[in-house]
């Protein structure tokens, strides 16, 4: 059953705010367990370790004399080292050097410069483990398609639809599927598909060869809704069938694709027919940057929605070695797309409103939760991603700040003095205390 389906107006404001709380919560939970595991492995004591800010609500001490706790802002955490002033990692100069020599070695200031290395980099690796290990899960659930194309289950659509679930597709309109091995070939299949509201399907049921009458095979029907769009802002959903645009008939996804671009922003009216009832809906299409494959971005007309088979197309598991590796892959991805997108906007190739803050993100945990717990779960896999490569950012007060400091103590065989320090991780702070100012700023004067 899903469970956050049945949740009635999760993407209203109170089920938002949860939906991101507990995204966060675990992003940020696996992130600081890799900075405390690898500083216990690596002989670095932690005295805290806290998921919120602020008022404690619950804390024990385990046996190690760390002090496990939930604070009343849910907004982060952190892990306090031995030798720590506070949660931002500042070092407790006095307490240090009040401390015999074997002491020191266990705070993150007297630690082998291998072992603060280590343990500071845990952060962001152990955030890409997270991704990678739920991609990896969900293509092993979602299972690889099956040869040769099989229905598996068919959506409700208003339209004739002679096939039945397990039906082998051997011709649409007496055109072959390729196999799905033949990279790109399904592109060239679909394009050869006569655009018709019924077609020939050749089927190999039950051991036998018959022609059945179905549906053009990519028809304008949802089946995702992208949040923070404007489909979602009319609350348009999956499975809606989207009969005529502008009173004009529709029988291809591509139809309506045509025309969104086509309007360039003007309002369209939308003919959608849901759970047997036809309803009218006015929207707008807004403007978005696209990552393109070979690198770049293109500026689109778009109203947030994807289509696809009217059939989800019969699975089988795929094994751990071909899940991992595409888990692999997925994380790689996303990263490349995120670096690529924030050089755009730096060199103003895009708008610099394709930058989300909080806001923007707690609305994309309550839209993607409203669309189930899969979702949900992809979501925040991407966002743990995000939150990895952040911190790797060479800003001081990130890891990847620290890890710059490192950097220059392995080369000039001593740290930046102490007032250096708190001089660039002021600046650190400052400069991301900006950014979530510009990106909060983004959320709520961005179209």
């Amino acid at each position: 059953m899903e469970i956050l389906g049945l949740i009635p107006g999760f993407g209203g404001l109170v089920w938002t705010i949860l939906a991101f709380i507990v995204a966060l919560s675990v992003i940020v939970a696996i992130h600081e367990y890799g900075h405390y595991i690898v500083g216990r492995w690596s002989g670095i004591e932690a005295e805290v370790f806290s998921l919120g800010f602020g008022p404690v609500l619950f804390s024990r001490v385990d046996k190690r004399g760390t002090r496990w706790q939930f604070a009343l802002l849910p907004l982060g955490g952190y892990v306090k080292f031995k030798g720590d002033a506070d949660a931002a990692s500042a070092k407790d100069v006095d307490a240090i050097e009040a401390m015999p020599e074997d002491e020191r070695r266990h705070t993150m200031y007297g630690a082998p410069l291998w072992a603060r290395a280590a343990t500071v980099a845990a952060g962001p690796a152990f955030n890409f483990a997270l991704s990678i290990l739920i991609f990896t899960g969900v293509f092993m659930t979602r299972g690889v398609a099956t040869e040769p194309l099989t229905v598996g289950e068919l959506r409700p659509i208003p339209v004739v639809n002679e096939l039945q679930e397990g039906d082998e597709i051997l011709e649409i309109a007496g055109i072959a599927p390729p196999s799905f091995e033949e990279t790109g070939a399904f592109d060239a299949f679909s394009d050869a598909i006569p655009v018709e509201p019924e077609l020939d399907y050749t089927v190999r049921r039950d051991g036998r060869e018959m022609v059945v009458t179905g549906p053009y095979p990519y028809p304008p029907l949802i089946t995702q809704v992208i949040p923070q769009s404007a489909a979602m802002a009319i609350e348009l959903k999956r499975g809606d069938f989207i009969l005529s645009v502008n009173d004009a008939p529709i029988t291809a996804f591509d139809d309506l694709r045509g025309a969104v671009e086509a309007s360039n922003g003007r309002p369209l009216l939308l003919e959608v027919w849901r759970d047997g009832e036809v309803m009218d809906f006015a929207l707008a299409p807004k403007r978005v940057d696209e990552p393109q494959p070979e690198g770049g971005f293109v500026t689109h007309w778009r109203i947030g929605i994807a289509g696809g088979l009217f059939f989800d197309p019969a699975t089988e598991m795929a094994g751990p070695v071909e899940a991992f590796t595409g888990g692999v892959a997925q994380v790689g991805e996303i990263i490349r797309g995120s670096l690529s997108g924030l050089w755009h906007m730096i060199t103003g190739a895009i708008s610099t409103c394709n930058l989300s803050g909080p806001i923007g993100i707690a609305e994309t945990s309550g839209a993607m939760a409203s669309q189930g717990t899969m979702s949900f779960i992809w979501f925040i896999a991407v966002l743990s991603t995000a939150v990895g490569l952040l911190n790797l950012f060479p800003i001081p007060i990130l890891d990847g700040g620290h890890l710059v400091f490192y950097a220059y103590e392995a080369v000039r065989g001593r740290p930046p003095s102490d007032r250096a320090l708190r001089v660039l991780m002021g600046a650190g702070l400052t400069l991301i205390l900006g950014l979530m100012a510009f990106a909060l700023t983004n959320d709520i004067f961005c179209p």
